[in-house]
């Protein structure tokens, strides 16, 4: 997915509208290079000077199974996507290196199960078998001069997911949204946080600061801990919860200690990007 003129083959998507930046990898040459530095990856998912994503996604094929190699919009490492995912199983299908249409998927939070419902090159729906959910206890955080409490919720990820008393779907749409002050003993590698309504008619509204990005229009495993913790705000132990983020929706299914998660991708664009363009130079490329 490389050439000697300093260009990168990529993919544009999107799950729910949060977005990324895809690069397909499969024999792991260009990592095992070096190529995809923090900085590099910060760069592609610049907004104004790259091709701009809240994410980045790398296929590989390590060890004879698919990896998905996740990286936030600042270059981070992270465990797990759950937006990603369904984004990385539909290029999979979409670039012809997958035709099964139930296969696992490597991640540094484990393996995943995925199932394929629907398929077209631009669009799919994906189900996600996203393992083990976590309540970790009770944590408080802030944005600016508004307190709150919520779960803390461990999906691969460390989540805080905050139902929010009596507020409405429009208040939390209309809220000032900034970077939460978090309790850093509680969480010491961060966290990603959600606020939610109240769960109403198997339900609920969320919003999401993740860590390494700020606010993204939808986060997969945040939608996974909100709807925990929605479940647990209205006394049910397992059930199946929608959970409508600014992007759109997913279904959500908490089942005992495990639960799946289902929800669109979508391939908006595909390319190549001028690496010192973008970067100032082509590393190993």
């Amino acid at each position: 997915m490389s050439n000697s003129t300093g260009t990168l083959a990529f993919i544009k998507a999107h799950g729910t509208e949060n977005d990324f930046v895809v690069v397909i990898d499969t024999d792991d040459a260009l990592e095992q290079r070096g190529v995809f530095t923090a900085d590099l990856v910060a760069a592609l998912c610049d907004r104004r000077s790259g091709i701009g994503a809240d994410g980045f996604l790398r296929v590989a094929r390590v060890n004879d199974r698919w990896f998905m190699d996740y990286r936030n919009a600042d270059g981070s490492i992270a465990e797990m996507c759950g937006n990603g995912i369904r984004v990385f199983a539909h290029v999979l299908a979409a670039f012809g290196l997958e035709d099964r249409t139930e296969f696992e998927v490597d991640t540094r939070a484990g393996i995943k199960h995925v199932t394929i419902h629907e398929f077209t090159p631009s669009h799919a729906v994906v189900e996600v078998g996203m393992g083990r959910v976590e309540v970790t206890g009770v944590s408080t955080a802030r944005m600016g001069e508004f307190s709150f409490a919520g779960l803390g919720v461990d999906v691969g990820n460390p989540h805080l997911a905050c139902v929010i008393p009596g507020m409405t779907p429009d208040q939390l749409a209309a809220k000032e949204f900034t970077r939460p002050v978090f309790d850093a003993e509680f969480f010491p590698d961060g966290v990603n946080v959600e606020l939610l309504t109240e769960l109403h008619d198997g339900a609920v509204h969320m919003r999401v600061w993740e860590r390494g990005v700020g606010e993204t229009r939808s986060c997969g495993t945040g939608t996974v801990a909100a709807a925990r913790a929605a479940l647990a705000d209205a006394g049910i132990e397992n059930g199946t919860v929608t959970v409508n983020v600014p992007g759109g929706a997913v279904t959500v299914a908490i089942n005992g200690d495990e639960a799946t998660m289902t929800g669109p991708s979508v391939i908006v664009a595909r390319g190549e990007v001028d690496l010192v363009s973008v970067a100032g130079s082509a590393p190993g490329i």
